[in-house]
């Protein structure tokens, strides 16, 4: 289907093409997008293929705005019980906007990874977030970000040299050799090769020592993954 078509949803609630993208991904407006959540079930990447009965199961304790096409799977882990553990231990928690795109999941197929079109994702982080992020650091202590998509957000916030709000689309690319500006450590899943998830990682403890990592990982039977194993890398 091309731009321009239109698909029959229900009724007269429908979805028309308005942009076609590499790979076969087309962009698509609904005509009642707060109409949906009655229709069709929770997309789910193909390597799951169970149904889930719950579709909170797929989505963050502390989600609170739609948009996202996809869960930022490392805050999969954190439940209510565990955030309250976190500030009683004087754990100070500050949350952004993300929504997640489909191209996050996009391979890089350029042998020079240099060359890869880095897809965008909006991204929102609020004065009062960017503030307690500059104070953090000032007093010595970690930023510690969960999720590879939230390191993007972060980081892109932080090209003036300190963590500024910001609102907008996120295009960064993280490959090695790039200089973190808030970011002192991540909790993250464990990601497929030749991704930019894991270049990005590679930027941040070194590629040599991450692939160590991840063959330790499959040795003991670690879980890959939405609803895999997660780990903190510093």
């Amino acid at each position: 289907m091309f731009p321009g078509s239109r698909i029959l949803l229900t009724g007269e609630q429908f979805a028309a093409i308005i942009e076609k993208r590499e790979a076969g991904i087309r962009v698509v407006k609904f005509s009642d997008p707060e109409g949906l959540d009655g229709l069709g079930e929770m997309p789910l990447p193909p390597y799951i293929k169970a149904k889930l009965q719950d579709r909170e199961r797929y989505q963050t304790v502390y989600s609170s705005v739609k948009g996202s096409a996809a869960a930022p799977t490392a805050g999969l882990h954190f439940t209510p019980e565990l955030l309250d553990k976190l500030r009683h231990k004087g754990v100070n928690l500050a949350f952004v906007t993300l929504h997640i795109g489909l191209d996050t999941f996009q391979p890089v197929r350029a042998e020079d990874p240099s060359h890869h079109k880095i897809h965008t994702e909006f991204g929102q982080v609020d004065e009062e977030t960017a503030l307690l992020l500059i104070r953090t650091r000032k007093a010595g202590k970690r930023v510690i970000a969960v999720g590879t998509t939230s390191v993007r957000l972060i980081e892109a916030a932080s090209q003036a040299g300190e963590v500024l709000p910001f609102c907008g689309q996120v295009g960064l690319f993280i490959l090695p050799g790039y200089r973190f500006m808030t970011t002192d450590a991540i909790i993250t899943n464990f990601h497929l090769p030749r991704s930019t998830l894991l270049m990005m990682l590679s930027a941040f403890v070194g590629r040599e020592f991450l692939l160590d990592c991840y063959e330790k990982a499959k040795e003991k039977g670690y879980r890959f993954y939405s609803f895999g194993d997660a780990m903190l890398v510093k």
